[in-house]
């Protein structure tokens, strides 16, 4: 095992003598550490932005003067979306998703103000990421630095010469490749610096061990690749013609035909047509502000009914209140049935891509990234969830308030009389029924079930060039022996 730590220490000297590999290197180190830092601080600013806008839009609503609860429902609140811990490597959906959300009464908002949309802002590196370096940059370097790592020495005809000695094919193999290797694990010192951090904000140690390991596995499925490619070809120029095709194939060309399939697969339908869809399951659903919607007719008649009354006015509770929370459940129902639907679609447009992860490390390695970094679509879902629930809450919540603290009376008399108008208000202090957000990222451990599939895949890319290499040294056995 010497002898392989010689060759690998020869290879380093090699190309510190060449300089092509240092500067290579010291370039995408650079480039590297710059991306982390521009979307470390990026993300910093925007964690700090968000929450202090969350901070002051819960303040606002608390702070409103009386008024009708019906007024405050149609107030609305706002709630933002924090960035994962784990965005500073790879932000993954964030950038292209909405942060804000305004909730308000009778009608589910979508989220606005995407970060891509301001990226102008955030410098040259703002569409480059630290995730992006790793997952197609950094092979990339891989590849000219080490495409010529063993088949120049069959071009200097120096191979035979140490094939003759001691040295056997497996260390020459193992020397160069480890050679190529320590390139390769030096460019991950900056993740785990990065992770160290991230560890330090709160990140499971778990997570951040995981999500380097799949990194490490994905930087060592290149060096093994090439090193095998360049034992099996002849002359430099093939290798490096057979390299760049390869990385452009598992990089670049399969990523987008993954995509494109899973457009083609599983179509999402359009907002036009969902829209309208929406609006007309709506109209069964009734007008929550009107009390004589033929919706409800059968409400009033079971209501005086039951309490033996015969007027609106005899009941011991505001109908109009009633008939506001009766409408926003079942209007709330009609919705979260068509987003659970397109969360569905969505859901499933992604797993195909997932799971075409199998035809290439890169997509695999994308996959398991922003699975582990809590910036998948999963977690987009998640938020969404999350503000749906609040608003939900507070609406009712109001809606309870206008049923329980309004005289019917006063309700339906408030626009023609002041006395009845201001009996309608009720104290600011009921604003605090509005609980506070708090947006987390998606549970650790189903970001790590979730991440596995992708991490096996890996794997298996990994023993699909260890079984090369068996095939690349037996082919070196024989030509030592021819």
């Amino acid at each position: 095992m010497s002898i392989a730590f010689r060759i690998a220490r020869e290879e380093w000297r090699y190309w510190r003598r060449s300089k092509l590999g240092i500067s290579l290197l010291a370039t995408v180190l650079l480039l590297l550490v710059a991306t982390l830092f521009s979307t470390a601080q990026r993300i910093h600013s925007e964690r700090e932005q968000r929450e202090q806008f969350q901070h002051t839009a819960e303040h606002t609503f608390h702070d409103q003067p009386a008024r009708h609860p019906h007024r405050m429902v149609h107030y609305g609140h706002y709630v933002t979306r924090t960035p994962s811990l784990l965005s500073i490597v790879d932000p993954g959906i964030d950038p292209y998703a909405g942060t804000i959300i305004f909730l308000e009464g009778h009608r589910q908002n979508s989220a606005a103000f995407a970060p891509r949309y301001s990226s102008a802002q955030a410098g040259p590196f703002a569409e480059l990421t630290p995730a992006l370096v790793y997952q197609v940059l950094i092979p990339l370097l891989l590849v000219f630095v080490g495409f010529s790592v063993i088949s120049r020495e069959k071009e200097a005809g120096t191979q035979q010469l140490l094939l003759s000695t001691s040295v056997t094919p497996f260390q020459l193999w193992f020397g160069k490749t480890l050679a190529l290797a320590g390139i390769g694990l030096v460019t991950l010192i900056p993740l785990m610096i990065c992770l160290v951090y991230v560890l330090y904000l709160g990140e499971s140690a778990l997570v951040c061990l995981l999500f380097l390991l799949g990194y490490t596995l994905y930087i060592l499925f290149w060096v093994g690749l090439i090193g095998c490619v360049s034992a099996l070809v002849y002359r430099s120029n093939l290798s490096l013609s057979a390299l760049l095709v390869t990385w452009l194939m598992l990089c670049v060309i399969i990523p987008k035909l993954a995509s494109s399939t899973a457009e083609v697969i599983s179509p999402l339908d359009g907002k036009v047509a969902r829209d309208l869809a929406v609006v007309k399951a709506l109209r069964a659903v009734g007008d929550g502000h009107n009390t004589n919607d033929p919706a409800f007719k059968q409400l009033r008649e079971d209501l005086l009914e039951q309490y033996n009354v015969n007027s609106l006015e005899d009941l011991p509770f505001n109908f109009r209140g009633r008939i506001a929370q009766l409408a926003e459940a079942e209007l709330t129902a009609v919705i979260n049935a068509f987003s659970e639907a397109q969360h569905r679609q969505e859901t499933a447009q992604t797993q195909i891509i997932y799971w075409l992860g199998a035809l290439s490390p890169a997509l695999a390695i994308r996959s398991f990234s922003v699975i582990t970094a809590g910036t998948d679509l999963s977690s987009l879902h998640l938020f969404l969830e999350e503000a749906e629930a609040l608003r939900f809450d507070f609406v009712q919540r109001l809606n309870a308030l206008h049923e329980s603290d309004l005289s019917y009376s006063d309700d339906i008399n408030r626009s023609k009389n002041a006395e009845s108008e201001q009996r309608t208000r009720v104290d600011s202090t009921n604003w605090k029924l509005l609980d506070e957000f708090h947006h987390h990222s998606t549970p650790t451990i189903q970001r790590l079930q979730q991440g596995l599939p992708h991490l096996l895949a890996l794997v298996l890319w990994s023993l699909i060039v260890a079984a090369i290499g068996v095939a690349s040294i037996k082919r070196f056995s024989g030509e030592k022996n021819g």
